[in-house]
């Protein structure tokens, strides 16, 4: 089990252990935030679930990452790391308490959805400083390491919050009484991360004299640029947009499944019961593709393990196209969770492998475009074509031609690359 062994080794070190601590605290507060949006606005009594309603959903909490995540680079550039993970996490505990605020007094608007994206807005600054952070408390040859087990854990993380926070609301009252008590305790743990930040020194995570960071969108074209030589990087990201476009739109039908399809409409507990358990499975694969990964690359190659699992995830898109039952869709949620964190850890090692550390920041902002347009792209997808209940077999059946093609067009940018390779030696 290379994550366990991994995280053991980058664990030894006290600095990763208190920069660690503040990130799976954090991103555990995030799970159970997002859990308390989904509630609000999908899962509540009041209020009826549509396709148009997960869509600006889904754009609302993507958008942020799409928007600010250039520019985080160059701020950061400025400001103590250690501050903004401080600040930050500040910031946000009093947001979350003016949304709870809100909810509590029944003002679900546009005035909390503003507060909403500028809790999120916030979150990037945080993600962004924790990894601009992460290689001033490891050493430079566990770096790698590092890079590989902290995403997952805090995934995990997020999905241990959520799973906290569904469980709090059936003791709840139902409704937005019991949201917004979930939302001030989201506001407690928010807090708890900000004050684990003030154990590291101010200085500890940079920035260093002269150290620099990306600019703006011009560090994406540049970034883009850089890619678009080195077709290793260009290929593993065009193809993880295109699966991050099929992802989406199956989250989203997802959601309007498990509130209007599988369950009575007006039954919203039920509806929530049900998402907890379907995103609860692909939870579980996304912590099963740390496990599978790294000896699935061993045997077939970074590139190979990429398209057979892009692949895998158009049969199983096949098969909820034509047989949709609750059973299904949670094994669906599993076998779907391990294609899209495996294809995510390829990506990642393509991408690191193939440029010039001059370009890394650079690349990895324009990997963060590509990563969460290609999401906002499959919300206004669909707002358009999604039905009321999510129930949309031809819709699944063009994702799977969607997987199955790029699954097919990424081997053969593979086997070229090896031929290639082969002629050269």
């Amino acid at each position: 089990m290379h994550f366990v062994a991994d995280l053991r080794i980058v664990l030894r070190g006290r600095d990763f252990r208190h920069l660690f601590a503040v990130r799976l605290v954090s991103q555990s507060a995030d799970g159970a935030f997002q859990v308390a949006l989904a509630s609000l606005v999908f899962f509540s009594p009041e209020r009826a679930a549509t396709a148009q309603a997960a869509a600006a959903a889904a754009a609302i909490t993507v958008l942020p990452y799409t928007v600010i995540g250039p520019f985080a680079g160059v701020l950061l550039d400025h400001w103590r790391r250690r501050q903004v993970l401080f600040v930050a996490n500040l910031v946000r505990t009093g947001l979350v308490v003016v949304i709870a605020a809100l909810v509590a007094a029944g003002s679900v608007g546009p005035a909390l959805y503003g507060l909403v994206l500028a809790c999120l807005s916030v979150n990037r600054f945080f993600l962004t400083a924790l990894g601009a952070g992460l290689p001033h408390v490891v050493p430079s040859d566990e770096l790698v390491m590092a890079n590989a087990v902290t995403p997952t854990s805090g995934t995990l993380s997020a999905l241990a919050g959520g799973g906290l926070a569904y469980v709090l609301t059936r003791f709840l009252p139902r409704g937005d009484d019991g949201d917004a008590v979930v939302l001030a305790m989201v506001a407690v743990v928010y807090l708890g991360s900000a004050l684990l930040a003030l154990r590291m020194p101010r200085a500890l995570l940079g920035p260093e004299h002269g150290e620099r960071t990306a600019l703006g969108w011009r560090a994406v074209a540049d970034g883009a640029r850089h890619v678009r030589e080195r077709r290793p990087a260009w290929n593993a990201l065009a193809a993880i947009g295109a699966h991050r476009f099929g992802y989406g739109l199956t989250t989203l039908a997802t959601v309007l499944l498990c509130r209007n399809y599988f369950n009575d409409p007006r039954e919203a507990s039920a509806g929530l019961a049900l998402m907890a358990q379907v995103f609860g499975a692909a939870g579980l694969g996304f912590g099963g593709a740390a496990l599978v990964t790294p000896f699935a690359t061993a045997r077939w190659g970074t590139g190979g393990w990429v398209w057979r699992a892009i692949a895998g995830a158009a049969v199983v898109q096949a098969l909820l196209a034509v047989w949709l039952t609750v059973p299904v869709a949670l094994v669906a949620a599993f076998a779907l969770g391990v294609v899209a964190q495996g294809i995510k850890i390829c990506v990642d090692a393509v991408v690191q492998r193939v440029i010039d550390d001059d370009f890394r920041g650079r690349v990895f902002a324009f990997y963060d475009v590509v990563f969460n347009v290609a999401f906002v792209a499959a919300a206004g997808a669909a707002a358009l074509v999604l039905p009321q209940d999510g129930h949309a077999p031809v819709l699944f059946g063009l994702i799977a031609a969607l997987y199955a093609a790029t699954a097919a067009v990424y081997w053969t940018t593979v086997r070229a690359t090896r031929v290639r390779r082969t002629a050269s030696d």
